[in-house]
């Protein structure tokens, strides 16, 4: 008979210490990325980023001296990727928190100290660029213990090493410091239990599908499992190692590349389940939430709508928490009182379709694409559409693109959109996937073919359109006034109700 005590030591034995997941922070142009490459050249990855700024997370494995391994996170360090900065520090076992010793202490240095803390996971500092002239890594390590970061020559319980990426000064000692501050975590794991783990990013492949790029913590990850999260899953058939080279076995620490049936939302957890009908029924329990509205609009705001397609799910989100922010922001002083609100139509993965080009279209918006092709059939119809698709390789340029888009809407004169008319809608005949034939009272001026129309409900513009045509008494007509009975064809995505209010308007310059 086994005791429970018997039990726990031969659980403990089966354990093994699993390599510890780095998280690299730190204020932009403090060199990270740098660092980062640096450690790569020298311990045999090599990655290069485009435009010089890590677009969204990525995870590598390193061998460090001694043979051990190292896997890092590596986490955006701009001002817009505060979120994928948060979720990186939450995911990893140990930071290093990297500081330009000839700049020092900078906003983004004390938001990364307050997810340090808030992860509850210990660090090293890595007082960064020493080679510099004007470095002063006392002034440093002051002004860190200003905000409570006290290093262990000041007294206090926090590594530091001094390094430089350019010299490669200090590189081979911050991994000894990296191991060595391990050795004190539990990272001992079960490598003979199901795989668990986070994923790190998701996107959509052109020929592969769905691909998601997971970190296992726990267990074993194998080809021919059943992997899911709450909100995606499936059998594994693609499996890769973080370089795409093809492998069965994915152990603990370890990040892989994972072909799924549907791409799985970044930050999710993932479990390996028995079979498909385990995994099925913990999808359907644990349905996402809805995605909230990203802008809540005036309605007496003009309205700049916009499309936004973009490579992986990382990127969209750092996209979108900087979009949603924008109207917020004070517009030039020499702008009309009028203010300026962004509505997100539709943001997605993957690449520019025709059906975002019909939606533009319908809804008057213009199409950003981040990092991410555009479909031939889908230019064409750009063209012929007169939709605007801007393409854009380094995220703040969309950022600044969209802002500048919002200044000139700011700029422009109330000629650039006349209201025409507005109906109350009575009743709804017919619904296809993008058209309604419904029926409706002018409350005031007109409506004709061709005018667009704003879905005003509860007080709140929900949907853009246009009228594809107008009829009274079952005949064509080009126009109904006011007070009159109308039926009108009306062409958007989002569906139209009876009690809503429709206002039309027709613009001199479309976008």
């Amino acid at each position: 008979m086994i005791t429970k005590n018997a039990e726990k030591v031969v659980r403990e034995e089966q354990k093994v210490m699993r390599p510890p997941i780095v998280v690299v922070l730190g204020h932009v142009d403090h060199g990270k990325s740098s660092l980062l490459e640096a450690i790569r050249e020298d311990f045999r990855i090599t990655s290069r980023e485009s435009g010089g700024i890590t677009q969204h997370i990525g995870a590598y494995q390193v061998e460090a001296p001694g043979g051990q391994t190292i896997t890092f996170l590596d986490t955006p360090g701009h001002e817009i990727f505060s979120a994928m900065r948060s979720r990186g520090a939450k995911v990893a076992d140990i930071a290093i928190l990297v500081v330009a010793a000839d700049e020092s202490v900078k906003p983004q240095t004390v938001e990364a100290i307050k997810q340090i803390e808030k992860a509850g996971i210990p660090f090293v500092v890595a007082i960064n660029k020493i080679d510099k002239p004007e470095a002063n890594p006392e002034r440093v390590k002051q002004e860190l213990s200003q905000h409570g970061v006290m290093v262990e020559s000041y007294g206090g319980n926090v590594p530091s090493v001094e390094t430089s990426a350019t010299t490669k000064q200090g590189i081979k000692e911050l991994l000894e410091m990296i191991l060595l501050v391990a050795e004190m975590e539990d990272l001992g794991v079960n490598e003979d239990q199901p795989g668990e783990g986070v994923v790190i990013e998701s996107l959509m492949d052109a020929k592969r599908g769905s691909i998601a790029t997971v970190l296992v913590q726990n267990g074993t990850v194998k080809v021919g499992d059943f992997i899911g999260t709450s909100s995606a899953g499936g059998k594994i058939r693609i499996l890769e190692d973080f370089q795409g080279n093809p492998i069965k076995v994915v152990l603990p620490s370890m990040p892989a590349i994972v072909g799924f049936s549907k791409a799985p939302r970044v930050g999710d957890r993932f479990s390996i389940f028995k079979d498909e009908e385990s995994l099925q029924a913990h999808i359907q329990e644990e349905k996402p939430k809805e995605k909230a509205s990203i802008v809540t609009l005036d309605p007496e705001a003009r309205v700049v709508n916009i499309i936004v397609k973009a490579d992986v799910a990382g990127s969209l989100e750092a996209l979108e928490d900087v979009l949603k922010n924008l109207p917020q922001e004070p517009l030039p002083v020499d702008a009309p009182g009028k203010q300026v609100a962004l509505r997100l139509v539709e943001t997605g993965v993957g690449e520019v379709l025709e059906n975002d080009v019909k939606l533009a279209r319908s809804a008057n918006a213009r199409i950003f694409s981040f990092r991410t092709k555009i479909s031939p059939v889908a230019l064409d119809g750009a063209e012929r559409a007169g939709v605007s698709i801007q393409k854009f390789t380094i995220i703040y340029e969309l950022i600044q693109a969209v802002r500048e888009l919002m200044e000139q809407a700011a700029k422009e004169e109330d000629g650039g959109r006349k209201d025409v008319g507005s109906l109350l809608v009575l009743a709804v005949f017919l619904v296809d996937k993008k058209r309604q034939v419904i029926g409706g009272k002018v409350l005031d001026g007109e409506v004709h073919k061709g005018v667009r129309v704003e879905v005003v409900r509860g007080g709140e513009v929900v949907a853009q359109g246009r009228i594809t045509n107008v009829q009274r008494d079952k005949k064509d007509v080009p126009i109904a006034g006011k007070n009159q009975e109308c039926g009108l064809s009306y062409e958007g995505i989002e569906k139209v109700l009876a009690g809503d209010t429709l206002q039309f308007y027709v613009e001199k310059s479309q976008p």
